[in-house]
């Protein structure tokens, strides 16, 4: 399996790929193990000159006509479309995500610059009187600054541009570090919009398979204005703390633990297929994923016999490979600690109805598993699973599903199944999560304001709301 012609795997600094000062490091294909290529390593010499290209090209960008900077979105988004299958390939080949997800993956990545570039052109203010009348108050918004983007491996092309995307329609200029092992689709992605015209020096992309030290310099640097990142909320922790020094603005997407409540008046049939998008789409590593299937105990026999035998269905193979249902995890450290999880809840008195245990290689897979009758304080229903696991938990009614559903310290999905929309609402409500998939297995949309409560994000991203995470508000006092 090769790459698709012309990837680039250097680093790129003020419209140009450059080699790194610290070396490279290898990218490896999931799908087999073995090493894909290899980019560049990124030192803090790096650094600073993509920080200074941000930097310098600031000033220009944010005087940039709103509709000029839109054509630009527009156009790339029209790039990502037209390079549709050379995306997603290379999508499947560094993260192993199967060529559907991969597919789906890009024309959702792709809306997010369809979406900011029609935002850019609303950016608005206001101007009201003073209930003493004495003066008017003018407020207009401006963008944050240089912008700090770090993104996760698991959706490398949509994650990196629902930062970028509103960033740039705000004004802001970029540093975009992305994970290490899926740096590619994001240098392919800095190329498109260089290809449709965007400014030197407004996106800069830095690889490394180090971050600690990259991220923990670019925070310390006070040309760094935002910090936007998506991960789990223990990096997240460390880095609101590295933020606080100097109260860089900033933006989190983090972890989930995210219910999937069954009541006894589902359909049960849609209940299962909703089931299968919001466990098993990219292999259950998706921060939106599933975690826990609270299944109200009158139907928890048969929702499960019929997800298990939904998810036993799946074709498992290289993610390249058209036929392929369900791909292998990211890295062998996934597969390890999945095979832990799953342990754990069964040592505590949970059945492995299908799967259950890790696959020998080649490649780093691990199969569609049911687990039945999992204790309620056991791994895989306390922690984010982030694979293709199902742990279903018998709850007795809504207050119990609530109550089971609330008792964690995350909050970013939740979905319900009921055919009673009353009910549903009531509980939608009541969900302390920040998005609801009511008889829906996907609640991501370009269109909608993605984040969580708790300690699952700060923030939103997408949507109206997505673009004032790049803005700030002035306020004029005056009179006339």
């Amino acid at each position: 399996m090769t790459l698709p012609a012309a990837t680039p795997t250097g680093l790129f600094i003020d419209g140009k790929f450059v080699d790194g000062s610290s070396g490279s490091f290898d990218v490896l294909n999931p799908s087999t193990g073995e090493r894909l290529t290899s980019v560049a390593r990124a030192g803090l010499d790096d650094l600073q000159l993509a920080i200074t290209a941000a930097d310098s090209a600031f000033a220009d960008w944010a005087a940039t006509a709103p509709r000029e900077r839109s054509e630009i979105l527009r156009r790339t988004f029209e790039l990502m479309i037209e390079r549709r299958e050379d995306l997603a390939y290379l999508m499947s080949l560094e993260m192993g995500k199967s060529l559907t997800d991969a597919r789906g993956e890009v024309a959702y990545a792709a809306e997010f610059f369809r979406w900011f570039s029609e935002e850019a052109v609303r950016i608005d203010g206001a101007l009201r009187m003073a209930p003493a009348g004495t003066n008017r108050i003018l407020t207009f918004r401006k963008p944050v600054g240089v912008a700090l983007l770090l993104t996760p491996w698991n959706f490398p092309a949509a994650m990196a541009t629902r930062k970028l995307a509103p960033a740039l329609a705000a004004g802001c200029t970029v540093v975009l570090k992305p994970a290490e092992d899926t740096p590619l689709t994001a240098l392919v992605l800095a190329q498109l919009m260089a290809d449709a015209g965007l400014p030197a020096g407004v996106v800069n992309v830095v690889t490394t398979d180090r971050p600690g030290e990259l991220v923990t310099a670019a925070l310390a640097d006070t040309r760094i204005r935002k910090l936007s990142f998506t991960g789990s909320t223990g990096v997240g922790r460390t880095l609101l703390a590295q933020a606080a020094e100097r109260v860089v603005n900033t933006s989190m997407e983090l972890g989930g633990n995210d219910p999937f409540i069954v009541l006894d008046d589902a359909d049960l049939d849609d209940a299962v297929a909703g089931a299968m998008l919001a466990k098993m789409r990219n292999g259950g590593q998706a921060c939106t994923a599933a975690n826990r299937f609270l299944v109200q105990e009158s139907v928890v026999e048969e929702f499960g016999a019929k997800l298990a035998a939904a998810m036993g269905a799946l074709r498992v193979g290289a993610g390249t490979d058209e036929q392929t249902q369900l791909g292998p995890m990211v890295n062998a450290r996934a597969v390890t600690g999945i095979a832990a999880k799953v342990a754990d809840s069964v040592a505590a008195g949970a059945t492995a109805v299908i799967g259950g245990e890790a696959a020998e290689g080649p490649g780093f897979f691990y199969p569609a598993t049911v687990l039945t009758g999992v204790p309620r304080d056991s791994a895989v229903a306390r922690d984010e699973i982030f694979g293709p696991v199902a742990p279903i938990i018998s709850v007795r009614d809504d207050e119990d599903a609530l109550a089971l559903a609330n008792d964690t310290e995350m909050g970013l999905t939740g979905y319900i199944y009921t055919t009673n929309l009353a009910r549903g609402l009531r509980m939608s409500e009541r969900l302390e999560v920040g998005m609801i998939g009511l008889n829906r297995g996907i609640v991501s949309d370009p269109a909608a304001p993605f984040g969580g409560l708790k300690q699952s994000g700060l923030g939103r991203e997408g949507g109206y709301e997505g673009i004032d995470e790049y803005l700030e508000t002035k306020y004029v006092s005056t009179n006339w």
